[in-house]
Formats: C-alpha cells, structure tokens, sequence
C-alpha cells in the first residue's frame, strides 16, 4: 500500500532523527554493509554487461540498493535525502554531516574490500580488459562532466530511495527503486559509492598501469559533490512540497 506522501515525510524524518542518532561503531558497521552490498552488484553488473551489454549491467545494478535498503544499512548518497529532515528541524547539522561523514567512510571501506577480494579470488579474471576500460573511462572524465553525471545520479538515486520508501511492502519497495536505478546506469551517470569499487578494481586489476590511485581521488571529489547537490537538491524540493505541511 502507498503511503500519502506527506505521512511518507513524516515517517521518514521521524526515521532519519533516529538513524542519526546511532553510535559512530554502529553507523560504521551499517556503512560497509552498505559499500558492500554496492560493490558486490557493481560486480555481478561488470560481469552482465561485459556478457550482455550495457542494458544487462543496467538491469542487474538496482540489486545493490534493493539489499541496502531492505537490509537496513547507511548509504551515503541515499542519505544525501538527509536535507529533508534537516530542513523541518528534527536533525541538527551537526549530527547530519557527522553521520554522513561516518557512513561515507564506511562504504569507502566496504567497497575497497569487495573490490580486494573479488580481484583476488579471479571473478572478474574473464572481463578484467573490459573492467579496467571501465575504470579507465571513468578516470578520464573532466571536473565538470564527472560533477554534472553526479548530480544527475543521485537525482535519480535519491528519487528511487523516495519512492521505495513510499511504498509499505518489500515487494513495493524493490519494483519502485528499480527504474530510477536502472535509468542511472543506462545513462552513464556517476555515483560514488560504486565509482569506490569500479576505479579500485581497475587498478588492482591493471596493477596501476592504466588507472591509479591518483586517477581514483579525482574522480571521486567531483562526483561526490555532484551526488551531494542532486540528492540535497530533491530533499530540499521534497521539503517544499511535503515537509512543510507534515510538520
């Protein structure tokens, strides 16, 4: 069952107050689920779309958010949609740039692991030139192009995390996410907490001869500032919309 999207504001703010209430540990440990479980369908999504094209990565992806969310943990860019609640005053700034901080700390971390071991145990082994062009791509991308693919990312991220959570069964929840994410992957848009297994995989997977390291932070200031703005951007609209009379 849809919930009215004003009583969704309520309950999710309500729901945002009490998970940034959570110790640094906790916030943490939910963080590497979270950049695992990212980082864990950015791998099945290389190995579908280097088999059956870009279509296939696209449609196997939305998995990452569908486990992080009915998994309960703390993605960065989804939490982005933070500025909702921020904006009616049921958090502090404080406690939503702390959280934020900690959970994009902890995904980094997951990410880098899942990207370690799948490089390690040879999963990827079979596509590693088509993975290492992905991570090359990427890395190539100029300052504007990779904030603006950002942007229009958590746009789309956020916007799936919105309605997943309008909708009151876990069923509901996966087919409402499944678009925005999806269309995000089609289009090539950049998100962060993926782009935290991608590069690093590339460059395990290429020992740093096509991709470094060096490659990895300049990519990821310009798309973290651009998922920052567009997941920011659609809590403030949200806000606008529903928070105001949900108060």
């Amino acid at each position: 069952m849809l919930k009215s999207f004003t009583q969704a504001a309520a309950d999710y703010c309500a729901a945002a107050k009490n998970r940034t209430r959570q110790g640094v540990p906790r916030l943490l440990i939910l963080g590497i689920l979270a950049g695992m479980f990212i980082a864990l369908a950015g791998t099945a999504a290389s190995v579908g779309g280097a088999l059956a094209g870009k279509i296939a990565s696209a449609a196997i992806f939305p998995a990452g958010l569908a486990m992080v969310i009915l998994a309960g943990s703390e993605l960065f860019t989804g939490n982005c949609l933070f500025l909702l609640p921020l904006l009616r005053g049921d958090i502090t700034r404080g406690r939503t740039m702390g959280s934020w901080a900690v959970v994009y700390c902890g995904n980094l971390i997951g990410s880098i692991v899942i990207a370690f071991v799948v490089v390690r145990c040879g999963v990827l082994d079979s596509i590693a030139p088509a993975a290492i062009a992905t991570a090359a791509a990427k890395a190539s991308l100029p300052f504007g192009a990779a904030f603006l693919r950002g942007v229009l990312c958590n746009l789309l991220v956020c916007l799936a995390v919105w309605m997943a959570f309008c909708a009151g069964s876990a069923g509901g929840k996966v087919i409402s996410l499944y678009g925005p994410i999806f269309l995000f992957v089609l289009c090539g848009f950049e998100h962060s907490i993926a782009n935290m297994f991608y590069l690093p995989a590339g460059i395990l997977l290429s020992g740093g001869a096509e991709v470094t390291w060096l490659d990895f932070l300049r990519n990821l200031g310009p798309v973290t500032l651009g998922n920052m703005a567009g997941g920011c951007g659609l809590g403030v609209i949200l806000y606008m919309l529903y928070g105001k009379s949900s108060q």
